[in-house]
C-alpha cells in the first residue's frame, strides 16, 4: 500500500467512488430486509412478533457498534477500522442467504448491523486523504451515500423478492461488500494514526452497550409490549442508570469512549441535536409515504400502487440527495456550512408542506420525497463539516460517530411516537387496516413544525473561528496528539 499511495492522491474522484460506494452498500442492508417483513413469518416458521427482531437486532447492533467503531477509528486508523466493519457485515449476509431459521437470520441481520460505523469512518477519513480543496465537495458525496443506499436498495430488494428468490438479496450485496473491501485495501490511502496510541475505554464501551440497547430496545419493542408494561419500564430504568453511569464516567475518564465535553462547545451540541431532529424527519419519507403509495384506493387517499411501483417511486429521492452533494458543498465552501445546514432543514420543512397539494397522486409524493431529500442531502452534508471544525483531528471519527448515533436515537423515536400514533387511529377498510386521513396529516405536519426547530437551531450554530489556527485540543482521550 506505500507504494500505491502516491498514485492514489493523484486521484482523489476515484478515493471518494470507492468510499461512497462503500456507504451505498453498508447503508443499502438496512433497507434490504424491507420488502420481505410480510413474508418472514411464512419463509422461517415463525410468528409476526418474533420476525420483528430481524429489523430490532440490525438497530441494537449497529447502535453499539458506531460509537465503538469511531473511537477505534481514531485510535487504529479509519480505513483499518472500515474494513474490519466490512468483515462481520459480509459474513452476515452470507449467513442471511443461507437462513432457514428465525435464529440464524436474527445472528446474520446481528453481524450486518456491526458494519454500519463504515459511513461515519468514511467521512471522516475524508478529511485525511484529500486535499483541502476537494474535502467539502468529497463529504457531501460520502453524506450523499446514506440516501442512495436506501433508496436503491428497497427497490432492488422489492423486484428480487417478487422476481425470484429472495436470497439472491444477501448474496448480491455480500458480494459488493467484498468488491468495497477489495478496493479499501488497494485504492484507499491508510490515512493517519495518533502516536502514541490512546488506551480504549473498555468501562465506557460496556456502559454505552448496556445503555443504548435497554434504551432502544425499550422504544422499539414498547408498542408491541405495552408502554406500561415491566419489560418496557424494566429497560427504560436500566437505560437511564447505565447511561448516566456511563456519563459520569466520561466525564473523568482521561481516555474517554466519547469526548461529552466537546458538547460544551455550541457548534457540536447543536450540531447533534439538529442531527437527531432531521432524522425524526426523514422517518414519515420511509413509513408514511410508502403507506399512502400502496394502501387501496377505496380507504380515500390510498393510491393502490404495488410494492415494486412504490419502491421505484421512491427510488429518485435518494439520487436527488446525490444530486444536491455538489451544490452542497458549493455553499458550504461560500456561505459556510451553518447556513447549508439551515437550509436543508427549511427546504425539508417546505417538502412537507408541500404534501398538502401533492398527496393525490404517485409523482406528486415523488416530487415530496425528492425535495425533502434534497433538504436531508444538504443537512447531512453539512453536519460532518461543523463537527470537523469544532474538534480535533484525532477525534474526528469518534464525533462524527456520536452524531450518527443520535440520527439513529430520532430515527427509533420517530419510529415509536409516529408508528404508535398512526396504529391508534387506524380503521379497518376493507381487509387492509389503515390509519386515518388525520393521523396521517398530523404527522406531516410534525415534520414542518420539526424542519422549522431545526432551521432554527441549525441559524443558532456559531460560525467557525476564521483565524486559520486549527481548533483548540478538548479534555479527553487522545487530544494531544493531531495526526
Amino acid at each position: 500500500m506505500t507504494m500505491l499511495r502516491p498514485a492514489t492522491e493523484r486521484r482523489p474522484g476515484l478515493i471518494v467512488a470507492v468510499l461512497a460506494m462503500t456507504g451505498v452498500v453498508a447503508t443499502g442492508i438496512q433497507t434490504l430486509i424491507v420488502p420481505l417483513l410480510g413474508q418472514l413469518p411464512s419463509l422461517l416458521d415463525a410468528s409476526a412478533a418474533d420476525t420483528a427482531w430481524v429489523v430490532t437486532v440490525t438497530l441494537l447492533t449497529s447502535a453499539v457498534a458506531v460509537p465503538i467503531s469511531g473511537r477505534l477509528g481514531d485510535m487504529l486508523g479509519k480505513r483499518a477500522v472500515m474494513i474490519a466493519s466490512l468483515v462481520p457485515l459480509i459474513a452476515g449476509s452470507v449467513v442471511c442467504a443461507l437462513s432457514v431459521s428465525l435464529g440464524a437470520m436474527v445472528v446474520g441481520r446481528g453481524l450486518q448491523g456491526l458494519g454500519l460505523g463504515v459511513v461515519p469512518l468514511g467521512i471522516s477519513l475524508l478529511r485525511e486523504v484529500m486535499p483541502p480543496q476537494r474535502m467539502r465537495s468529497a463529504v457531501a458525496t460520502m453524506s450523499a451515500s446514506m440516501g442512495i443506499g436506501g433508496a436503491l436498495g428497497l427497490p432492488f430488494a422489492a423486484i428480487v423478492g417478487q422476481t425470484t428468490n429472495w436470497r439472491i438479496m444477501f448474496w448480491t450485496f455480500a458480494g459488493l461488500a467484498v468488491v468495497a473491501l477489495a478496493l479499501l485495501v488497494w485504492i484507499v490511502p491508510a490515512g493517519h494514526r495518533p502516536t502514541p496510541r490512546p488506551r480504549f475505554d473498555t468501562r465506557g464501551a460496556v456502559g454505552l452497550s448496556l445503555g443504548l440497547v435497554s434504551l432502544l430496545l425499550g422504544i422499539s419493542k414498547g408498542a408491541s409490549w405495552g408502554w406500561l408494561s415491566l419489560p418496557t419500564l424494566t429497560c427504560a430504568g436500566l437505560a437511564v442508570v447505565c447511561l448516566a453511569l456511563w456519563t459520569a464516567h466520561q466525564l473523568h475518564a482521561s481516555a474517554p469512549l466519547v469526548n461529552l465535553r466537546s458538547l460544551s462547545d455550541r457548534r457540536v451540541a447543536l450540531a447533534n441535536l439538529v442531527g437527531l431532529l432531521i432524522s425524526f424527519c426523514t422517518y414519515p419519507l420511509s413509513y408514511v409515504i410508502p403507506q399512502i403509495l400502496q394502501l387501496p384506493a377505496s380507504t380515500g387517499y390510498g393510491l393502490g400502487q404495488s410494492m415494486v411501483a412504490m419502491a421505484l417511486w421512491l427510488a429518485p429521492g435518494g439520487l436527488a440527495m446525490l444530486a444536491i452533494a455538489p451544490v452542497s458543498a458549493r455553499l458550504s465552501a461560500r456561505f459556510g456550512p451553518r447556513t447549508t445546514l439551515s437550509l436543508g432543514a427549511l427546504v425539508i420543512a417546505a417538502g412537507y408542506v408541500s404534501t398538502w397539494w401533492l398527496m393525490g397522486s404517485p409523482w406528486g409524493l415523488m416530487i415530496v420525497v425528492a425535495l425533502c431529500n434534497v433538504g436531508v442531502g444538504m443537512a447531512y452534508a453539512a453536519i460532518p463539516l461543523i463537527l470537523m471544525d469544532a474538534v480535533p483531528p484525532a477525534e474526528t471519527a469518534s464525533a462524527n460517530g456520536f452524531n450518527t448515533l443520535c440520527r439513529a436515537i430520532g430515527t427509533s423515536v420517530a419510529g415509536a411516537v409516529i408508528g404508535g400514533a398512526l396504529a391508534a387511529s387506524a380503521t379497518q377498510v376493507d381487509t387492509f387496516t389503515a390509519p386515518s386521513a388525520p393521523a396521517l396529516h398530523a404527522v406531516l405536519l410534525v415534520g414542518v413544525g420539526l424542519g422549522g426547530l431545526a432551521c432554527l437551531l441549525a441559524w443558532a450554530i456559531p460560525r467557525a473561528p476564521q483565524t486559520g489556527s486549527p481548533a483548540p485540543a478538548l479534555v479527553g482521550a487522545g487530544q494531544g496528539t493531531r495526526s
